[in-house]
């Protein structure tokens, strides 16, 4: 079994995000699935198809959720899902090294699986300094 990961972000991050991760990896990943919150889409409907998500993608490892904005919509669903369910952590600031860590490290538990991608994320931004 491996952790699942559930991308819930402002629309069209999520799908780009996999689309690129999937070009890198050769293949798409599996155990991942993307929600793209649209800004009139009432929280509570978005929250039921998020739980929907978390219970396929959860094999008995837990899901890890990687969000893009912190204090935003799809953040504040994702904090809810937490609430709502157990063996769920919440990651926020998504790019595409936190997901691909968090992909290639899937097989980890949940709590290695999420410092691989808040890993992922810190070493990914570097500032690029010409001299």
């Amino acid at each position: 079994m491996s952790v699942g990961v559930l991308l819930i972000t402002h629309s069209p991050l999520a799908g780009d995000l996999l689309r690129i991760a999937g070009e890198i990896l050769g293949t798409d990943p599996a155990g991942v699935e993307g929600v793209e919150v649209v800004n009139d889409t009432p929280r509570e409907d978005l929250i039921e198809e998020c739980l929907r998500r978390l219970d396929r993608l959860n094999e008995g490892d837990g899901v890890l959720i990687l969000s893009d904005l912190f204090g935003s919509t799809p953040c504040n669903v994702a904090n809810r899902l937490q609430e709502l369910r157990t063996n769920v952590q919440v990651l926020t600031g998504v790019n595409l090294p936190m997901l691909l860590r968090a992909l290639n490290y899937a097989t980890l538990d949940l709590d290695a699986v999420t410092e691989k991608a808040l890993q992922g994320e810190r070493d990914g931004v570097q500032l690029c300094k010409h001299d």
